[in-house]
């Protein structure tokens, strides 16, 4: 039957090439039929354009690759690099090319060393590092309260989330050792970081075999700067990136044939699972982390692309099913939280999501990705065009491919670097490929060459991590290596002692003893009063044990969108309803800061964190009273 046929590559090809040209068409259409507002071609219509034009581009080879399959029957396995062989006639080579190994090695278990004291760092700091993160903390707060976070803003305590719920909910597993505190969003962040980084390790191994290479792949995900920076932290995006990571693993996997009504394989973690029936396990399994992942973070949806559109080159009748059954678990979950929370599910997490697109910040941050990453990302590019011309596209292929759409989104307001991870594990793991692929080339084809790639490989691994250099540069043990590297008297953001290759950056530096002294200062503001207080960051208000009031981002999304009447916070503004007002970055909508500044009045900067915030307290206006 032709449902269960493979998409073969002249088919990908010609499907390509229609739907680039095609888009292209419809815009320039559509454009012309604007009742007279086309205004030619901006930005984003460019942008548009040449995406169009591209992906018609990458059809054309395709299309002459006839009737071979488009994506992988099933993984292939390199089997050499678990040979062991003996070394003859390159002795030279084989001693260099250790040398060089331990040195990669030393150099990427360093930026891993980096990454545990940062974190360690964190773990001692109580209050936010990066603006949202107790806001993460306080959805978990609600969750764990049987509440739901997707609230109406408009009425106090004018707070709402914007995030799905799976991080938060594993969140409240840790509250028991750690208490409702960021500690327990640190560690829970840190620990799935290493976790991801487990997991990449050992889908490279899966198909290359070896130690070096998949331990390196690892190590790697680690010692990326834009991992390093966020990693820690009590946010939930890297929780999606770990569960995007394991829904392609288990996917890659779930059209091998099984052997027998039932076959057992062994998952990253060591757990025996059995296989059987007519969509396998494997598949299953794969689906539910995409599950998790899509309800960790609505990003998500690319790695949801990546992998439907590989089950549709494998399978379409398996991979319609597989949709049909997914979409609708996942549907209906969605509308059961929407059903649950009047409306405010969708209003906090789609509608509010449409922020200010800029283009500066994407091409900053996409100069930022390639920059720290471009061993990994050339190869990653190599080996995608070893698949497409010369072998079956990978589902690990397709979500590279799909990842940079990920990417793409990092140019909308409030967005930032974290929006990369995704493409980064992605070509982590075609690196590992490919240099995997490489030596079994040479292996099988020029046994000679395997002494100079002996060198060639870890020599890669070196150069990517002069690329990554970030490290604190002053103590008795930072120091002396700042010292030797160059960097002692170089700072990444204000003045802290912290260099990073990425150049500017708010996170990755390590706490000052004058941070925890600012904020014992403002702590001792917010138990000053005994009305409540208005801070633009919540771990103040909750080490105090008064109510958590506003979030400030979501606010201001929403009310970019047209979607939140502030006239009551204002109201309570006016009447000088809060004993105190924290700010930060001020991020809230006009009127409320206009209402701040006609009834607040500055008592101090208080620099902490390398920001000055901003304590107000009320004017005493004639209309001062309570909510």
């Amino acid at each position: 039957m032709a449902l269960t046929r493979p998409i073969t590559k002249k088919q990908l090809g010609l499907f390509l090439l229609v739907v680039g040209l095609g888009a292209d068409t419809a815009l320039l259409i559509v454009g012309r039929l604007g009742a007279g507002a086309w205004s030619g071609i901006g930005p984003v219509e460019g942008a548009m354009l040449v995406g169009g034009v591209l992906l018609a581009l990458c059809g054309i080879p395709l299309l002459r690759l006839g009737d071979a399959p488009a994506a992988a029957e099933q993984e292939p396995h390199y089997a050499a690099l678990s040979v062991a062989r003996s070394e003859t006639g390159h002795s030279a080579t084989f001693w260099i090319g250790r040398i060089l190994k331990a040195l990669a090695l030393l150099a990427f278990l360093a930026y891993l060393g980096v990454y545990v004291a940062y974190a360690v760092d964190l773990f001692r700091w109580p209050y936010d590092y990066d603006q949202g993160e107790s806001f993460e903390l306080y959805d978990a707060v609600l969750h764990s309260r049987g509440e739901w976070p997707y609230r109406d803003s408009s009425v106090y305590p004018f707070y709402a989330s914007n995030y799905p719920p799976v991080f938060h909910i594993l969140n409240i597993a840790l509250f028991p050792l750690f208490g409702q505190t960021l500690l327990s969003g640190r560690v829970l962040a840190f620990v799935i970081t290493l976790l991801t980084a487990f997991a990449i390790g050992w889908t490279v191994r899966r198909r290359t075999g070896g130690v070096f290479i998949p331990l390196m792949s690892g190590l790697a995900y680690t010692a990326s700067n834009f991992v390093y920076h966020v990693g820690p932290l009590c946010r939930q995006h890297l929780t999606m990136v770990f569960f995007e990571t394991l829904a392609v693993y288990f996917i890659a996997s779930a059209e091998e044939p099984a052997h027998g009504k039932r076959k057992t394989f062994k998952t990253p973690f060591g757990l025996w699972i059995f296989d059987g029936g007519k969509l396998p396990l494997r598949l299953w399994t794969g689906l539910a982390c995409l599950f998790l992942a899509g309800y960790a973070k609505q990003l998500a949806v690319f790695t949801a692309a990546a992998v439907f559109g590989y089950l549709l080159l494998r399978n379409p009748r398996r991979a319609l099913v597989s949709v049909v059954i997914f979409g609708a678990l996942f549907g209906l979950v969605f509308l059961g939280i929407n059903w649950a929370t009047n409306g405010q599910w969708w209003l906090n997490t789609i509608s509010a999501n449409v922020n200010e697109y800029m283009f500066p910040q994407l091409i900053a941050l996409m100069r930022s990705w390639f920059k720290v990453h471009p061993v990994f990302i050339v190869l990653a590019v190599g080996m995608v065009i070893y698949e497409a011309c010369f072998g079956s596209l990978s589902v690990y292929t397709l979500w590279f491919i799909f990842s940079l759409g990920t990417g793409v989104m990092s140019g909308k307001w409030g967005a930032g670097e974290a929006y990369w991870v995704t493409s980064v594990a992605a070509a982590i793991i075609l690196s590992g490929f490919a240099l995997g692929k490489l030596w079994d080339y040479v292996t099988q084809r020029r046994p000679q060459g395997q002494g100079y790639l002996a060198i060639l490989i870890p020599l890669l691994f070196l150069i990517q991590s002069t690329r990554m250099l970030h490290l604190p540069t002053d103590g008795p043990f930072w120091g002396p290596i700042a010292g030797a590297l160059g960097i002692a008297e170089t700072s990444a953001y204000a003045d802290y002692p912290y260099y990073d290759a990425v150049g500017y950056t708010q996170v990755g530096h390590f706490m000052l003893p004058r941070d925890y002294e600012g904020g014992a200062r403002i702590m001792a503001y917010v138990r000053g009063t005994d009305l409540p207080v208005f801070s633009e960051e919540a771990a103040f208000t909750m080490l105090a044990g008064k109510p958590v009031v506003t979030n400030p981002t979501q606010l201001l999304n929403l009310y970019n969108n047209g979607l939140l009447d502030t006239s009551e916070l204002e109201a309570m503004i006016r009447r000088e309803a809060f004993g105190l007002v924290i700010m930060r970055a001020q991020f809230y909508p006009p009127p409320v800061l206009a209402a701040i500044g006609q009834h607040y009045g500055l008592v101090e900067h208080i620099p902490m964190n390398g920001f000055n915030y901003i304590i107000m307290q009320p004017l005493g206006g004639e209309d001062r009273g309570g909510r």
